[in-house]
């Protein structure tokens, strides 16, 4: 079982031609629903609201086999996202939260039955949800933990604070990933390839720095590779990285990998995630593959 602990969200992707569509959202829900499109057993634990749009957040899940029976459902209305897309598909995020769902989740999760416990994002971020990851996660529960920083500068009120929770997340985690961007808010003016070695110091066993067209730099065992990243028409963004870190997940599952993170098996998964993550970024919003999606030799 995947346990994925965050936000879920409605994201208003703002064309640049002004046109605004409704999407539904948020980086560990597009997490979840990508795990689950590919086969695992996945939970979602983040709040959920109980209007309308929670409603379809809490729908879209199950549609996806995604178990949401520990996700508690609160009164507020549900958070929202703008993402403006500009004129290559990347989005640049403005979000709305005072008052929302998003970070009520005010309990420890139920993480027991997990194999993979999964976070990041706004899971670092707003209280009183950060601060119930980074309690949950300081158990060190019995499973591989993942932790995908994904900041949200606009969101941060005092980076300082913000750093030095990441870092007591990252102290506890299997498998970090950081793109240059959020490598930047936590060690501002630093090299991107010292802040990953400092995330690998901390006790992170695998790093992985994302670089977009550039490839995923693989840090783990005293070594470094960059896996490449095929071409691909882009529409958006919207997803990718989420997409990533749910088909990184499946694959590691679906081999009965977990227990042997290997550089040789990590490197094969990653670029499994990147084929998946690719289709998304080549499809309008958040959408993430389906096992039928991807061709046999994905699973090889």
């Amino acid at each position: 079982m995947i346990t994925v602990v965050g936000e879920a969200l409605v994201d208003l992707v703002i064309s640049p031609d002004g046109q605004v569509a409704a999407a539904l959202g948020g980086a560990p829900f597009n997490t979840a629903r990508a795990a689950a499109r590919l086969g695992a057993d996945v939970a979602f634990a983040g709040a959920l609201s109980t209007d309308r749009f929670g409603t379809q957040l809490a729908a879209a899940l199950r549609t996806d086999g995604v178990d949401v029976d520990g996700a508690p459902r609160v009164d507020l209305p549900t958070t929202l996202a703008a993402a403006e897309l500009d004129e290559r598909g990347t989005a640049t995020y403005r979000f709305y939260v005072d008052g929302t769902s998003a970070a009520q989740l005010d309990a420890r999760p139920d993480l027991g039955d997990a194999d993979v416990v999964f976070t990041g994002g706004l899971g670092l971020i707003l209280e009183p949800m950060a601060s119930v990851v980074e309690a949950a996660l300081a158990t060190r529960p019995d499973a591989l933990v993942m932790v995908d920083v994904n900041s949200r500068p606009p969101l941060i009120a005092d980076r300082e604070t913000y750093r030095v929770r990441v870092e007591r997340v990252v102290a506890n985690a299997d498998i970090v990933k950081a793109s240059d961007d959020d490598l930047e808010v936590l060690y501002p003016g630093a090299e991107p390839a010292e802040s990953a070695l400092r995330l690998h110091r901390l006790g992170a066993g695998i790093v992985l720095v994302t670089r977009g067209a550039d490839g995923v730099e693989v840090i783990m065992s005293g070594t470094s590779q960059i896996v490449a990243v095929d071409p691909v028409d882009v529409v958006d963004t919207v997803g990718a990285g989420d997409t990533f870190d749910g088909a990184l997940l499946a694959w590691l599952v679906a081999h009965d990998a977990l227990g042997a993170l290997s550089p040789e098996t990590i490197v094969a998964a990653v670029g499994a995630a990147n084929t998946a993550a690719g289709i998304t970024c080549a499809r309008r919003g958040a959408d993430p593959p389906q096992r039928s999606d991807l061709a046999d030799e994905w699973w090889s």
